[in-house]
């Protein structure tokens, strides 16, 4: 292969002799990175220096961070926004739900704080629900909804019987509870909801849903779960909805059954909440030329040793294939399209030092760029699960649990707290 010589001309475009006319830097990345990753393979003459296969970048602050909190109470252990439940709706507002459990933290140690005990030491379990107007500056935490999807259920009718269901309606919003294989819908943008409605395990082990789903352009539904065998032995699959909206069934497996390298495998002496798992929690976007980003969760160790990785599909579900990994650590990974086209993850980083970080893809989610910090003031690694949208063009915002360390208590960090933040790209 005969290569060829770029520059970057001063004004930020690309001029070159194998082409006629200058093109924006973004624009070439995108449209040329199948035959930039063929040249990186080749040399241009004897003389000629290695191509780049990959650049590093050190971390660095994210332009205009800006941060808020969302809600907090002194007696409250806030948490798991990725998990809970959050949508846009037909006019842009936002939604999100979370855990809010009712503790004393001058009677929580370590160990009482862990995930795996918080339930037991907590006094009182609430699902809260807040709402965004103006594209997530700010929320109405001072006054949230309570139980929101579990008040009056007797008196409502069920998931099965609310068809027909027009998927395509984007104020018809699909909810289903963390941990089970419950589905409930929505067809007022989240202000009311039906009862739940299982769906049909057929022939899998068991199903845990995260209310993570996104509707083609046909109109049909893919919700994203994963297959887990006693919270082990975990795999990503896709059920899709089917003629009246109200059933859907399994449609594919998203990764392999095992992983031939073995880069979760170990010997973890503990329970399934701090063991390691090669893939779960899916959560996908959609492209414009009706490629599906799926970002999955990969994790060692809860506690930091996690990272985040992106499978795609190119037939609307029905098969899928890696296609990249987005970092060295942080999960799970919201992926937010960009109006300009560029792909943002956002995810918590919990190593020192303790926060919410970020990286960008021009090329579709192939590679990407160096890590942006959007905070870094974590009290522990007790904290991220966000949730990631674009504020306006070039300006994301995410809603995410926290702990501080500059809280004046400190067990295993600060008090649990929903927050937000918004920076730009």
């Amino acid at each position: 292969m005969r290569g060829w010589r770029v520059k970057l001309a001063p004004e930020g475009r690309f001029q070159g002799t194998a082409m006629s006319a200058s093109v924006t830097r973004r624009a070439l990345l995108a449209a040329a990175a199948p035959a930039l990753v063929l040249g990186a393979c080749s040399f241009t003459g004897r003389n000629s220096a290695p191509a780049i296969i990959h650049r590093y970048h050190r971390p660095r602050p994210a332009a205009d961070a800006d941060h808020a909190v969302v809600y907090r109470r002194e007696d409250e252990f806030c948490a798991w926004t990725y998990t809970r439940g959050f949508w846009e709706d037909g006019n842009g507002h936002l939604m999100q739900n979370f855990d809010s459990l009712t503790v004393d933290y001058e009677k929580l140690d370590a160990e009482g704080i862990t995930h795996n005990n918080i339930f037991a030491r907590s006094t009182g379990r609430r699902m809260l629900t807040v709402r965004s107007t103006d594209r997530g500056v700010t929320w109405n935490g001072d006054n949230p909804e309570v139980d929101l999807m579990t008040r009056d259920i007797a008196s409502r009718p069920t998931f099965a019987e609310s068809g027909p269901i027009d998927w395509s309606d984007r104020n018809t919003l699909l909810y289903s509870a963390f941990n089970t294989r419950n589905l409930q819908v929505s067809k007022d943008a989240g202000r009311t909801w039906s009862a739940p409605s299982p769906q049909p395990l057929e022939g899998l082990k068991s199903l845990v849903s995260l209310s993570s789903y996104l509707v083609r352009p046909d109109g049909r539904c893919l919700h994203f779960m994963y297959e887990t065998e006693n919270g082990w032995k975990r795999r990503p699959v896709v059920y899709a909805s089917v003629d009246g909206g109200t059933e859907f069934h399994f449609l594919s497996f998203i990764t392999p059954k095992e992983d031939p390298w073995g880069n979760a495998d170990g010997e973890y002496r503990t329970t399934a909440a701090y063991g390691g798992h090669r893939w779960f929690y899916p959560r996908a976007i959609l492209l414009p030329g009706g490629r599906i980003l799926c970002s999955l969760r990969c994790q060692r160790d809860p506690q930091g040793v996690m990272w985040s990785e992106v499978y795609a599909s190119d037939d609307g579900g029905r098969t899928w294939g890696f296609l990249s990994r987005i970092n060295d650590f942080g999960a799970p990974a919201s992926l937010v399209r960009m109006s300009d086209g560029r792909i943002v993850a956002v995810y918590g980083y919990r190593l020192p030092d303790y926060g919410i970080r970020a990286a960008v893809s021009e090329d579709g989610g192939r590679t990407w760029g160096g890590e942006l910090v959007v905070r870094d003031d974590g009290g522990s690694w007790d904290l991220g699960y966000p949730n990631a949208w674009e504020v306006s063009p070039g300006r994301v915002g995410c809603i995410y649990y926290f702990n501080s360390k500059h809280d004046p208590v400190q067990i295993t960090g600060g008090k649990r707290h929903i927050a937000r933040s918004i920076f730009s790209i």
